[in-house]
C-alpha cells in the first residue's frame, strides 16, 4: 500500500571507512522491456556483483519481471532469461502522484502491464564478495501491496497475509528479513512475490510491485536503517499519539460530567465524539506501526464508517450543547445524511470499487459525496446560527470552537481549494487537522468545566430553597395534634418529594368539643406547590380569626386565590361540633369516609379557578364510636411497576376493616406512591387522646 518512503540510498556505518561500497552491474537496461516467454532453460550468469564493506547496497537491478504466480520461480535454477527487465533506480525527478515524494519509482501499470492486477514476480541474481558478518535485506517502505521473499528457494519473510484462496495486504511497514544462515559470500538468487489487489490501480495512475529497491547489507547495518525508517514514520504521525492522548482526557471528563449530571446530554454527545474521533485515530496509528487492520479493513473502518459517523456526531453535539428544539427532525437530516455519506463513500473504495461498482461512476458520484460532506457543514453552520440567537452568553468560545471542527473534519476539501494542511515542527510533521482537534477540544473542555459549575451552583441554590421552603411546611404542617375534646386524631403524611402539595389544618375552637379541620392538595409539587400550601395555610387561619363558618372560610381563600394566576387547590373545610354535628364545605376534593362509607356531597370546581363562587356543604352527625377519614388522590393513584392503579376498590377493601392512618399510607406507598400521600383519621369515642401525633415522613420517594 501506498507510503511515504525513507529509503537510505547509501549508508556508511562508519565515517572515513575508505572503500566502504564497491558495486559492479551489468551495463543498464531499458526501464520498461517487452514481456518474454518463460524458458526452461539454466539461467546465464548476468549477476550483480556486490562487494561489502561496512555499508549497505541498493539494489536497483535491473531486476527480472514477470506476471503470474508459480513458486518454481523461486528457485535459483530457474531460467529467467526471458523475462523482462524492471530497474529500480528512480528516474529524474519522478514523483509520487499521491503523495508527491521524490525518489519515487512508478509501478508495473505505467511500465507496460496498465491492466495487471494479482500476482507478479522479480527475480535477481547478486554475486556477493567480502561479507563477514550475517546479511539481511532490507525492502523498500512502499510497494504495492503485499509481498513474499525468497532467498535461493527458501522463504525468509514476508509482509501480508497469504492463504490458499486470498491475500490480505496491510499498509507497508519497514520490513528486513536476514539471509539464510551461511549465505554470506557467493552467488545468490532473489525473488519477491508481490501480488496486488485489483482496486489498488483506481486509487493510483502508478501503482503495482516495488517503489523502491531493496538493499542489501549487513544485518546490523540493515538494523540500524529499518530504526531510522521506523523514526521518520514516528515523525510523520506522531503527532496522532498527541491527539489521542487529548481525546482519551476528553472522553474521560465527559463522561465523569455525565455521570456527575446526567440531564446535560451534551456531556454524553461529546463522550462519543471523541470515542469515535480515538476510533479512528487509533486506526491511523495502528496501520503505521501495527500489521493488524488490512488494507480493505482499514479503509472501510476509516472512510465509509468513522468519517461519516464523526462529523454526524460533531452536529448533533452542538444542538445539545445549545439545547435546541425539534431534535427528532434534526437526527432525521443528519443521520440520513450520514448514511448516504457512507454509501456513497463504500462505492469508491474497495472492494466495490472497480469490480462492482464502473470506474466511470466516480464521475458523478464523487461531486455528489462532496455536496453531502459540504451539506452536513450547512447543517452545523445552521445549528450554530440558531444556538447563538437562543444563547448569546456562550460568546466567541463556542463559535471559534465550531470554526476548529470544521477545519478538523474537512482536510480534503481544503486541499482542492489550496490550503496548505501539514507542516513541520521540531522535525514532526503536525496536521491541521490535528491541531484544529486538540484547541477545539480544548475551548470545549474550557466551555463544559464553565458550565457544569455554572449548574451546580443553580443546584445548590436550588437545594437551598426547597430546604427553607421544607422547613416551612414542617412549621406548617402540625407535628402534635391539638387534643380535642371527645375526638381521637391521627395523621399521616408522605410526600413524593422533597416539598409536597398536600396539607393539613387542625385548629381548636373556643367552645371545648369544637374543631376545624382542613384538608387540601395544590397543583403541581415540589417548591412551587410548598410555597403555595404556606400561603393557603395562611389564608385559612386568617380567614379562621373571623369566622367558622367552612363555606365561608372556602370563599375567603378562593377570592384571594383568583387574584393570582396560575394558582388553583382542591380542599375541604370541615367543623365538628361538640355534639358530633359536622359542617362541611368542599372545594373539588375527594369526599371522606364515614367508617367505610363514602359521604355522600356536590362535587365542586377547585379554589382559584372562578371567583365569588361558592361551595355546597353538607352535614351530618359523628356518633361515639364512628370513624371520619380525610385521604387525598395519592392513595387511590398508587401505582405498581405494571402501571395498575390502587384503585378505589381497593380504599374500600381497606376501609372495612378496623385500620390506622399510617397502616393506610404505608399500604399506598408499597404499592407505588405516585403523589403525596395524606390520611387523617378522626374518632369520636369521649375523650381526646393524650398521645396524638401527626406522623409525617419527610423523603422524597
Amino acid at each position: 500500500m501506498r507510503r511515504i518512503g525513507w529509503i537510505v540510498a547509501l549508508f556508511p556505518l562508519l565515517c572515513g571507512v575508505p572503500g566502504a561500497l564497491r558495486a559492479e552491474a551489468a551495463p543498464e537496461k531499458p526501464a520498461v522491456a517487452a514481456k518474454a516467454q518463460t524458458a526452461g532453460r539454466a539461467p546465464a550468469d548476468n549477476a550483480i556483483r556486490v562487494k561489502l564493506g561496512e555499508s549497505a547496497v541498493e539494489l536497483m537491478g535491473p531486476w527480472k519481471f514477470h506476471t503470474g504466480d508459480d513458486m518454481a520461480w523461486a528457485e535459483p535454477a530457474y531460467d529467467d532469461s526471458g523475462w523482462a527487465d524492471m530497474d529500480l533506480t528512480p528516474p529524474p525527478g519522478t514523483a509520487d502522484a499521491s503523495l508527491g515524494t521524490s525518489g519515487y519509482i512508478p509501478g508495473w501499470t505505467s511500465r507496460g502491464y496498465p491492466h495487471h492486477a494479482g500476482y507478479a514476480w522479480y527475480r535477481l541474481q547478486v554475486d556477493v564478495e567480502g561479507a563477514t558478518r550475517s546479511l539481511a535485506l532490507k525492502m523498500p517502505d512502499n510497494a504495492d501491496d503485499a509481498y513474499q521473499v525468497f532467498v535461493n528457494g527458501l522463504q525468509i519473510g514476508e509482509f501480508g497475509t497469504f492463504a490458499e484462496k486470498n491475500v490480505t495486504a496491510y499498509s507497508t511497514l519497514p520490513q528486513a528479513f536476514r539471509l539464510p544462515k551461511g549465505l554470506r559470500n557467493g552467488k545468490a538468487t532473489i525473488a519477491i512475490r508481490m501480488w496486488m489487489d485489483s482496486a489498488t490501480p483506481f486509487n493510483s495512475p502508478d501503482a503495482g510491485g516495488l517503489h523502491g529497491p531493496p538493499v542489501l547489507g549487513y544485518a546490523t547495518v540493515i538494523a540500524t536503517q529499518v530504526q531510522l525508517d521506523w523514526d521518520d514514520i514516528a515523525h510523520g504521525v506522531g503527532s496522532g499519539f498527541l491527539e489521542g492522548l487529548i481525546l482519551i482526557m476528553a472522553l474521560v471528563m465527559g463522561l465523569a460530567l455525565f455521570w456527575l449530571d446526567p440531564q446535560e446530554d451534551a456531556y454524553l454527545w461529546l463522550s462519543a465524539v471523541c470515542f469515535v474521533t480515538l476510533l479512528g485515530n487509533g486506526v491511523v496509528l495502528s496501520v503505521n506501526f501495527i500489521p493488524w487492520i488490512g488494507q480493505t479493513s482499514g479503509v472501510i473502518l476509516n472512510d465509509v464508517i468513522l468519517t461519516p459517523l464523526r462529523i454526524g456526531l460533531w452536529v448533533l453535539f452542538w444542538a445539545y450543547w445549545f439545547r435546541l428544539w425539534q431534535m427528532g427532525r434534526l437526527h432525521a437530516i443528519v443521520w440520513t445524511q450520514v448514511a448516504l455519506l457512507a454509501v456513497g463513500t463504500a462505492m469508491l473504495r474497495p472492494p466495490l470499487y472497480g469490480q462492482h461498482v464502473p470506474v466511470e461512476a466516480a464521475g458523478y458520484l464523487v461531486p455528489l459525496l462532496l455536496a453531502i460532506k459540504l451539506g452536513l457543514g450547512v447543517v452545523l453552520f445552521a445549528v450554530a446560527y440558531r444556538g447563538f440567537r437562543r444563547q448569546r452568553a456562550e460568546g466567541w468560545m463556542a463559535g471559534v470552537a465550531i470554526l476548529l471542527v470544521v477545519v478538523a473534519n474537512y482536510q480534503h476539501e481544503l486541499r482542492l481549494i489550496h490550503v496548505r494542511t501539514t507542516t513541520s515542527l521540531f522535525g514532526f510533521a503536525i496536521s491541521l487537522g490535528t491541531v484544529a482537534t486538540i484547541l477545539s477540544l480544548l475551548l470545549i473542555t474550557v466551555m463544559l468545566l464553565r458550565r457544569f459549575i455554572e449548574s451546580q451552583a443553580r443546584k445548590e441554590h436550588w437545594k437551598l430553597e426547597i430546604e427553607q421552603a421544607r422547613h416551612v411546611q414542617q412549621v406548617l404542617i402540625p407535628e402534635m395534634l391539638p387534643q380535642i375534646k371527645g375526638l381521637s386524631i391521627e395523621s399521616e403524611y408522605r410526600p413524593a418529594r422533597e416539598v409536597g402539595g398536600d396539607f393539613f389544618q387542625i385548629l381548636p375552637g373556643e367552645e371545648p368539643g369544637t374543631a376545624l379541620i382542613v384538608v387540601g392538595d395544590v397543583t403541581g409539587k415540589g417548591m412551587q406547590a410548598g410555597m403555595l400550601v404556606a400561603l393557603i395555610v395562611g389564608s385559612i387561619r386568617t380567614a379562621a380569626q373571623n369566622s367558622s363558618d367552612p363555606q365561608r372560610i372556602l370563599s375567603q381563600v378562593n377570592d384571594q386565590l383568583c387574584e393570582r394566576e396560575h394558582s388553583s387547590a382542591t380542599c375541604v373545610v370541615l367543623r365538628i361540633m361538640p355534639d358530633g354535628m359536622v359542617h362541611l364545605a368542599n372545594a373539588g376534593q375527594l369526599p371522606p369516609y364515614l367508617n367505610d362509607k363514602e359521604v355522600e356531597m356536590e362535587g365542586a370546581l377547585p379554589l382559584g379557578i372562578v371567583p365569588e363562587m361558592e361551595f355546597p356543604v353538607v352535614s351530618f352527625r359523628l356518633e361515639e364510636g364512628d370513624s371520619l377519614i380525610l385521604m387525598s388522590d395519592g392513595i387511590a393513584e398508587a401505582q405498581d411497576a405494571q402501571g395498575q392503579l390502587f384503585g378505589f376498590e381497593r380504599v374500600n377493601e381497606l376501609l372495612r376493616q378496623p385500620i390506622t392512618a399510617a397502616e393506610i399510607a404505608k399500604i399506598a406507598q408499597d404499592f407505588g406512591q405516585e403523589d403525596d400521600i395524606l390520611v387523617l383519621r378522626i374518632q369520636r369515642d369521649g375523650q381526646p387522646r393524650q398521645d396524638a401525633r401527626s406522623s409525617t415522613e419527610m423523603v422524597a420517594h
